[in-house]
């Protein structure tokens, strides 16, 4: 499906330097126990008044614990007219199994 990056795949892109929008849909909290260098937190709660801070031009890939809170995410900015955007499959536990340890897992 078009609208998804697995985590090998993300990590190929951000080894290669390629400019990505790191979209963190997660609460605070848990942002605060694991989170994606260089990621922004955008609680999806709060997504629809935070439009604003999102780059409409940018390549946006969310990420949430394992998925489901960031393909809503997804799905929701499409519906809003962003054109670049694509969920981390299995979110950012997935990440740590597969690309990064060192990245805590949490429940």
């Amino acid at each position: 499906m078009g609208f998804t990056i697995t985590p090998r795949e993300l990590k190929e892109r951000l080894d290669k330097g390629d400019t990505l929008c790191l979209l963190d849909v997660r609460e605070e909290w848990e942002n605060s126990l694991a989170k994606l260098e260089g990621s922004v937190l955008i609680p999806l709660g709060t997504l629809p008044q935070s439009l604003s801070k999102l780059d409409r031009n940018a390549e946006i890939i969310a990420y949430c614990h394992h998925g489901m809170r960031s393909a809503d995410a997804t799905g929701f900015l499409l519906q809003q007219g962003f054109i670049n955007v694509k969920n981390l499959v299995g979110g950012i536990d997935a990440w740590s199994i597969q690309v990064d340890p060192n990245v805590p897992r949490y429940r």
